[in-house]
């Protein structure tokens, strides 16, 4: 057990006996009702106060996840404790059994509610692994005796883990900061996939860019149109590779593309001449030779029906400030005939190191929604996939990497650009960026 989970449980002790003490009070407050001037501040300050002193992070969030999940820990445990002392309570009381021992049951229960309330609200507020199913149902369940504390242990779990995981990381970050592992030579040019835009509220690459940040790297982003032909994505990566050249100083880019961008990284270095300007690409999860799933859909869905998902979605795009968004142009370049001519036309540049990436998932339920509902239909026309991608389509380059899962649950297209915000057993996404900026950078790049 490490130093930091040892103080998670051992607060988790002390404050678990002392809001049982709290709880169990009535007969002491019966009694001496002045033992609520001392019993109320204690109990308020514990409430405010959990965990303040356990751990060290100027991670907002994390701070309050932590305090919710150490009060939820210590509620759990102070239950347990209240639930014997009223069993024995009621044993050993003869008079007045059944008045005293209901007003005690009361005064346990509102105790217990508060602390509850306080430890939900701040979890439901800062996790970011909690999901919306174990949030609705924490809510309607909540005053359901058993079922309140089964979902209670499961939040408590995916909670305390989160936060073990996020603090040992920024103890990580701490004790390599002096070596910039990420610190590369040329600046770092992530380039998004289709139908996504970059967007400094949501960012396409989740927690990768600010812990590649955390360890040295200057990060930048290609910021083409979401929903556009690779022709114009190209053009549009042209000019932003000679944007970020000039603010930096720099002589060359690394690019990592993921997706769509990925070609459209290609068409840029080969067809546009910024090769010379461009030390690395790095693809992820990009249909190389295409997606038979991506033919199938144009060939045999009916015309009506694509063209009123393509309406729907390019009046959204221009809504939102996308100039002139054209679906059909966007999936049209991901088909595995138009994968075949680019090839062709296309060939790797020169004097640029080239490897791609590629991960899978071993079966329909091993993601998130909705690629693991795809997972299926595309695995009729590629094989293995990664919800979108058949894994095949990723080979490209000089040096190949396959991420596969160690367990049931694979590695989507989105997992691997961290997407959803997920953590994910037996794959740290963050830290696999980590690891492969600093191969570029102890590469020369």
């Amino acid at each position: 057990m490490s130093f930091l989970k040892f103080k998670y449980f051992l607060s988790s002790l002390i404050y678990s006996l002392l809001f049982a003490f709290v709880a169990n009070s009535y007969m002491l407050v019966r009694r001496l009702p002045l033992s609520l001037v001392v019993l109320v501040p204690v109990f308020l300050l514990a409430n405010l106060l959990a965990g303040a002193k356990s751990y060290s992070s100027k991670n907002i969030k994390l701070k309050v996840c932590y305090r919710g999940t150490l009060l939820l820990t210590s509620l759990f445990l102070s239950v347990i404790l209240s639930v014997g002392y009223h069993i024995i309570f009621a044993l050993v009381t003869i008079m007045d059994i059944k008045a005293t021992l209901g007003w005690s049951l009361l005064y346990c229960f509102i105790v217990h509610f508060i602390v509850f309330w306080n430890g939900i609200i701040c979890v439901y507020l800062s996790s970011t692994q909690l999901g919306i199913k174990i949030r609705v149902l924490g809510v309607v369940f909540s005053m359901v005796p058993v079922v309140n504390l089964i979902l209670l242990i499961v939040i408590i779990r995916t909670t305390a883990k989160e936060c073990f995981f996020e603090l040992e990381k920024e103890e990580l970050n701490e004790k390599r900061k002096a070596e910039e592992l990420c610190k590369t030579k040329y600046p770092i040019l992530l380039v998004h996939g289709v139908f996504f835009r970059d967007s400094k509220k949501i960012n396409y690459w989740g927690r990768i860019p600010g812990e590649l940040e955390k360890n040295g790297a200057t990060i930048f982003y290609g910021n083409q149109s979401s929903a556009a032909s690779v022709v114009n994505c190209g053009a549009q990566l042209k000019e932003r590779i000679e944007e970020v050249l000039r603010e930096t100083g720099a002589e060359k880019v690394n690019i990592i593309a993921h997706s769509k961008g990925g070609l459209d990284s290609r068409w840029a270095l080969t067809k546009l001449g910024m090769a010379p300007y461009v030390a690395s690409l790095t693809t992820i999860n990009t249909p190389h030779h295409g997606c038979l799933f991506a033919d199938y859909l144009l060939n045999y869905v009916p015309k009506k029906v694509q063209d009123k998902v393509a309406g729907t979605y390019n009046l959204a795009l221009k809504k939102i400030g996308e100039p002139n968004p054209s679906f059909f142009a966007a999936v049209n370049n991901l088909t595995d005939s138009y994968c075949k001519t680019f090839n062709k036309e296309v060939p790797d540049p020169e004097g640029v190191y080239c490897q791609s990436v590629g991960s899978v998932m071993p079966q329909s339920g091993g993601g998130q929604f909705p690629l693991n509902l795809s997972y299926m239909f595309v695995k009729m026309f590629d094989g293995y996939n990664d919800g979108l991608v058949g894994e095949p389509s990723f080979h490209w380059g000089e040096r190949y990497m396959l991420l596969k899962p160690q367990k049931r649950r694979g590695i989507s297209h989105a997992d691997v650009i961290d997407l959803n915000r997920q953590n994910i057993d037996g794959f740290d996404v963050r830290e696999f960026y980590v690891k492969l900026v600093r191969d570029l950078k102890e590469r020369g790049f």
